[in-house]
Parts: structure tokens; C-alpha cells; sequence
């Protein structure tokens, strides 16, 4: 009998700072956010249903999941990934590639089980300079990389791909397809700074499903940004098949932030840190110093790169919707937020689910408020840039 399709969010971009003994990855990201942190932050305070995990291809973590599968923490899913709880867990790597005549980028893969992505660790440290580490540079061309990941059953998806620092738009090309094969991208990664309309100013994008996700580098930012997608049961095999909207199986909806709350949304100085508006985008320097070393915003980037002058949304792509992390919502502290995860259970019903009235009772009107504006999409927001976020600049 075939199982009916239900909703289930996912957060595909999560780093590993530390292993259970302490031996560095994610050089910097925070030193509590362990592969089985991860899966409690997201299984029980945050709601994911599916969690790609990445820096599973360091020797070192995958000691780790060995213990959890051995001690039946976790076990291994006959899609694929792995099940702690609620939550699968997909396995993930990230890997930085700078083919001759391109600037760097980042590419996130993905490993249908342990034992793959064992063999693939073995491949990949004949190239790279420390396997252990997180988004390590490998010494191969990027279309080996992508016919290494699709020949052992996984999928590679380009990642954050408009920031301004080792995205393929934003610092290595100006087309993916100048670096990878377009057939053997299973989606691409917008980033925390651009959406689906931004996007949608470059035709070759119209063919990929987008993803957006967190890129979290501490536990706090785990779902900052997700997906939500249409499945069967969570798993490797199913999550493959969304991206590629085969048998019902899609990505129902991005859920991101504002593009202006991202910290690389416009241009700005290094030299004296201000944001550059739009009237100086394509400035080489500084308005207000007079000096050089700008660095181009997304928002700017794209519009140098365009092959529209407007921005044209395919019919298949499913709506973006402005999501405003609760980390954002003025007046929600620590002390607040625990008494609405104890009323509600996790983040994505506060977010999704609670209504409005019993959201004033629990954290009063003027919170209320802000959480219900940020369902709508319809917070007042202050542009990022320069490294710094956005913020939400209207009082309720």
C-alpha cells in the first residue's frame, strides 16, 4: 500500500564544530554543536524532520555515528540517512573547488549511508591537504567531484550560491554551468541573502529546484532557514526524489529570511565598514570615504550578472516565504522562549501552528503581534550588509 505524502521541514546545511572528544571540524563554528546535538536540537526543541548534516566525511565524526548506531541511538534507514527520533538525519559533506580561471565555491554532497560515504572519505583524502577538517579545498576538477558523488547513489546541490565569499555566482563564475554539469545538480542553495525572485533574474536557474537552509554554525541558528517538503516518510531516497519533484514528491515551499536581514544583502566598504545604496552599486569606490576595497552585495551582484532586465519566477517554483527566526522577534528572551517551548513543544509551532490568541497568553500581545507579522511577511525591516544582519525596525 502506498504511503500518502505529508509536510515535513528540512534544514539541509547544518556544520559540526566538535566531535564528542573534542577533535576540531568546523574550525569556526561553536564547540557544543556535536553530530548528536544536532540531532536532539532539531529532533526535540526545533521540529525538522529532516536534518543534512555535513561534515560527515571526517573520519573523526563518523566515529562518532559508528557509536550511535552500535549503542541504538540512532539507526540507519532503509531509504537512507539515518533516524534519531523524529528526525532523519542525512549524511553531508561540504567541499570548496577553484577550477583553472574561476574563483572559489562551495558545494554541498550528500551520501545515501555511512558505508558510502566511508569510501568516499577514502577518495576524497587522496585531494584534499586535512580530511578531518570542515569545506576543505579539493585538488580536482568540480565536474570529477560531481561524477565521484552521482556514481556512489548521491546528489550535490552548489551551495549559498550568490554570497560574496566562495559561492559559484558570487565569486567563482557567472554561470554553474561554466562549472558543473547542469544534468548532475539535484538543487541549488540560495543562501541566506537572496530568494527565489532575486534568483529568478538569471534564465539558467530556472530549471533547478531551490533550497534554503540555515548554513548553521551553532544551535541556535539550526532552522533559521528550511524547507518544506512533500514526502512519503523522511529518508535519503525521498528527500532525492523531492528535489527532483519525481512521484508527488516536492518541495513544497522555501522558508527564509528577508533577504534584507541577511548580512551580505548590499554592497559595502571595508575601509570605513558603510553600507552603499543603490545608487552607487556599481561604484568601484567608496561614496562616503572615497577609498576602494567594496565588497558587492548579492542583491548588487545579481543585477551585474543578469540576463534579465526583470525577474521571471517559473510556474513549477514553489512560493518563498519570508520567515523571521524568533531569535529576531524584539523582547523574546531566553526565559520567554523556554515557557513557550514547554506550552507548545517546538519552534516550528510557534512559528507555523500556535494561534494568535493563545500565543498572547502565553508571551503577552506585543510579542503576539511580532510573531503573527512574521508569518504574513509583513514586518518593516532594516537592510544588512557589511557582515552585519538586518534588523526589524517597526515597533506594534
Amino acid at each position: 500500500m502506498t504511503k500518502p505524502l505529508q509536510s515535513y521541514y528540512a534544514d539541509l546545511h547544518i556544520h559540526i564544530g566538535r566531535t564528542e572528544k573534542g577533535v576540531p571540524v568546523k574550525i569556526s563554528a561553536a564547540r557544543n554543536l556535536t553530530f548528536m546535538n544536532i540531532a536532539r536540537e532539531a529532533s526535540e526543541r526545533k521540529g525538522i524532520g529532516v536534518v543534512g548534516i555535513i561534515d560527515c566525511h571526517s573520519p573523526a565524526v563518523q566515529e562518532d555515528i559508528m557509536r550511535y548506531l552500535d549503542q541504538g541511538e540512532m539507526t540507519e534507514l532503509a531509504g537512507g540517512g539515518l533516524k534519531y527520533r523524529n528526525t532523519a538525519i542525512l549524511l553531508g559533506c561540504e567541499v570548496e573547488v577553484r577550477d583553472q580561471g574561476m574563483g572559489p565555491a562551495h558545494l554541498l554532497l550528500f551520501l545515501p549511508d555511512l558505508s558510502a560515504m566511508q569510501q568516499f572519505t577514502r577518495w576524497m583524502s587522496r585531494y584534499v591537504k586535512n580530511v578531518n577538517l570542515s569545506s576543505q579545498r579539493i585538488y580536482v576538477p568540480a565536474r570529477v567531484l560531481q561524477e565521484e558523488v552521482i556514481s556512489r547513489g548521491g546528489f550535490l546541490i552548489p551551495a549559498h550560491v550568490f554570497t560574496p565569499h566562495k559561492s559559484v555566482y558570487g565569486s567563482c563564475s557567472t554561470r554553474l554551468s561554466h562549472l558543473l554539469d547542469p544534468g548532475g545538480i539535484a538543487a541549488v542553495e540560495l543562501g541566506l541573502s537572496s530568494d527565489s525572485e532575486m534568483a529568478s533574474y538569471i534564465s539558467e536557474t530556472d530549471r533547478f529546484t531551490f533550497v534554503t537552509d540555515s548554513d548553521a554554525h551553532s544551535l541556535p541558528k539550526i532552522g533559521r532557514e528550511y524547507n518544506k517538503l512533500a514526502l512519503a516518510e523522511p529518508s535519503f531516497d525521498e528527500v532525492r526524489q523531492a528535489l527532483s519533484a519525481k512521484n508527488g514528491r516536492r518541495v513544497e515551499a522555501n522558508y527564509g529570511l528577508d533577504p534584507r536581514l541577511g548580512k551580505y544583502h548590499r554592497s559595502f566598504c571595508k575601509m570605513c565598514g558603510k553600507i552603499i545604496g543603490t545608487e552607487a552599486k556599481a561604484a568601484e569606490t567608496c561614496p562616503h570615504c572615497g577609498k576602494g576595497g567594496i565588497v558587492r552585495g548579492v542583491m548588487d551582484r545579481i543585477l551585474d550578472i543578469a540576463d534579465r532586465k526583470q525577474p521571471r519566477i517559473p510556474a513549477h517554483r514553489p512560493p518563498y516565504r519570508y520567515q523571521v527566526p524568533l531569535e529576531f522577534i524584539p523582547g523574546l528572551g531566553p526565559r520567554k522562549m523556554k515557557e513557550l517551548l514547554e506550552r507548545f513543544g517546538t519552534e516550528m509551532n510557534i512559528l507555523h501552528r500556535v494561534p494568535r490568541e493563545q500565543l498572547g497568553e502565553a508571551a503577552g500581545e506585543r510579542i503576539a503581534e511580532y510573531i503573527m507579522r512574521a508569518r504574513e511577511g509583513m514586518l518593516a525591516l532594516e537592510s544588512g550588509g557589511g557582515g552585519r544582519y538586518g534588523k526589524i525596525c517597526e515597533s506594534v
